[in-house]
């Protein structure tokens, strides 16, 4: 059929999807030393984060011994919201670090 068209509709989606609303938070201020201090490695579940924690836990035992590190996991996956695990660092600890693997 030379010179017929044929018109279709068709669909197209966004594949980036929706991103959340955030509120940004500022980053808490620097401690002025880590000497004596307990810093919290938190590992988020996140691709290999639990064992680039368990090294950064073995780098500070070998290069700063007076730095106390308590390795705690999220008590879920890292996109959720884990109250009772800050609680803990605010209570106990002087400062966390947040591991991302890959």
């Amino acid at each position: 059929m030379v010179g017929t068209v044929n018109a279709q509709k068709v669909t197209v989606f966004d594949p980036r999807g929706y991103p959340p609303r955030i509120t940004p938070k500022p980053m808490a201020p620097r401690l002025d030393t880590l000497d004596g201090k307990t810093i919290y490695l938190v590992d988020p579940q996140f691709d290999d984060s639990g064992l680039f924690l368990e090294q950064l836990q073995a780098c500070f035992a070998d290069r700063m011994p007076t730095v106390k590190t308590r390795m705690v996991k999220l008590n879920s996956v890292y996109h959720r919201d884990d109250p009772k695990t800050w609680e803990e660092i605010k209570a106990n600890g002087h400062a966390a670090i947040i591991g991302v693997g890959h």
